[in-house]
């Protein structure tokens, strides 16, 4: 069967329920993710985050402690917004939004995530519908389709 096409596009690649993705100007070329079609924003768990003026505009210094054997890191960027967000449980709350290139199956293009402490959760990673739109299909029977960082091949998710 031939991979699947949107409007005569380039064929469109599947994922599964849950992939290793990079946010290389985070300084993280690996990390685990929930694909989540059920979430409209991707978000990255922080342990730390922290906020300040530079020249007129706001920045935002977060703490990452990506696991996998990788110590923690402080990383910074622009505030590109502060939005009120729901998750699954129902409970909103305001959380800041920033800019970041998101590497996957060989293509890196900028998405928006917010920063909120996951400590509790599976993955430190969700990459919700809009990071995705166009781009993928996700097959939730599947899990990490496109390999694992830790193999002896390179990985094509962070090509």
């Amino acid at each position: 069967m031939p991979a699947p096409t949107m409007s005569g596009a380039a064929p469109i690649r599947v994922l599964g329920w849950r992939e290793w993705l990079a946010l290389p100007a985070l300084g993280l070329p690996a990390i685990r993710a929930k694909i989540d079609t059920g979430a409209r924003s991707s978000c990255l768990h922080v342990e730390a985050i922290e906020t300040r003026n530079q020249a007129g505009r706001e920045q935002v210094r977060f703490l990452l402690a990506p696991g996998e054997g990788r110590p923690p890191h402080w990383a910074e960027a622009p505030v590109l917004d502060r939005r009120i967000v729901t998750d699954s449980g129902g409970h909103r709350s305001e959380r800041i939004f920033i800019l970041t290139p998101l590497r996957l199956a060989g293509e890196e293009w900028p998405i928006e995530i917010n920063l909120t402490h996951r400590r509790n959760m599976l993955f430190p990673m969700l990459l919700g519908r809009t990071a995705m739109a166009g781009r993928f299909l996700v097959d939730p029977a599947r899990s990490f389709v496109l390999g694992d960082p830790g193999a002896d091949q390179a990985h094509p998710a962070l090509a």
